[in-house]
């Protein structure tokens, strides 16, 4: 099996890590703008050989792991490289606009939409990890766009890797994900900010971070190159759910204003119940 990975960062990486796991004999072909990735990626074993678009032809599966602005302008390239037998997957936190970019494409049937709900705050090749997907859930969109043949190529792949697999319709997924994942990021990213412009002032504020400061700020390490296309393609979303959550916010602080200690515990506690949601969820989950 001719495997083909295009951006080899943490989820193209450790795709490929799991591949080479289910299927030893399988090869893994390595295509990233970034010759820095190329080279990483070869020492440490995560592709076999350097490629690029010209090589599609020979590929069995490619997997497309580039942030989603690049996406959208990359992936019809990409279908119009490959063999009539292949079978193209994304990674994208986004799926409205890349499944609109190749909607009416000759090759629709080879691509199929993907979102596996799995990663960790590190990028680059040397952050891939083998058994990142395990248990972990994998969104597909408008699966009946591609290929009946093709869709089982993938899905056997995606079961090999351990993952469980969820259908969705792209404008469900996309609002969904603002609020499970986008928005923790969002709130990451400028907690991080609120506490680093506070140290400029208070330079021990640091050694006062806890376990507690270090979990809700994990994501804020996350690459703002892949991030920033997602806001701008879920905008609509994305702002939706920073309402309510600005709104939730300012009722907080109203009930610290007036005293309202009473308040304050009814909600902590009503929202206690998120831990029954979440028991169970692996982790590593972006």
């Amino acid at each position: 099996m001719n495997v083909f990975v295009i951006g080899i960062g943490l989820i193209g990486g450790s795709m490929a890590k799991d591949i080479k796991r289910i299927n030893a004999s399988a090869k893994i072909y390595g295509v990233d703008i970034n010759d820095a990735h190329i080279e990483e990626a070869l020492s440490l074993g995560v592709i076999d050989q350097k490629a690029s678009y010209h090589d599609l032809q020979l590929a069995d599966v490619v997997i497309v792991s580039i942030p989603v602005d690049v996406m959208v302008v990359e992936l019809p390239k990409i279908l119009d490289a490959i063999n009539d037998d292949a079978i193209v997957l994304d990674a994208g936190s986004t799926k409205g606009l890349i499944c609109k970019q190749v909607e009416n494409h000759p090759k629709r049937r080879n691509f199929i939409a993907c979102h596996p709900i799995a990663g960790t705050e590190f990028s680059g090749p040397s952050a891939a990890i083998e058994n990142l997907f395990k248990g972990k859930t994998n969104i597909i969109c408008e699966v009946e766009k591609t290929a009946f043949k093709l869709q089982e190529k993938a899905l056997d792949l995606f079961r090999d890797m351990g993952m469980r697999i969820r259908y969705m319709n792209v404008d469900a997924h996309d609002k969904h994900i603002a609020y499970v994942s986008h928005l923790s990021h969002i709130s990451s990213f400028m907690l991080g900010k609120t506490v680093i412009e506070k140290e400029k002032n208070e330079r021990d504020i640091f050694d006062m971070a806890g376990s507690g400061f270090e979990s809700t700020v994990r994501l804020a390490k996350s690459s703002p190159a892949m991030w920033t296309p997602i806001f701008k393609q879920n905008k609509t979303n994305v702002l939706e759910t920073l309402e309510e959550y600005i709104q939730n916010l300012k009722a907080f602080k109203e009930m610290i204003e007036e005293d309202n200690y009473t308040g304050i515990y009814n909600e902590m506690e009503s929202t206690n119940k998120i831990k029954e949601i979440l028991k169970g969820i692996p982790q590593n989950k972006n």
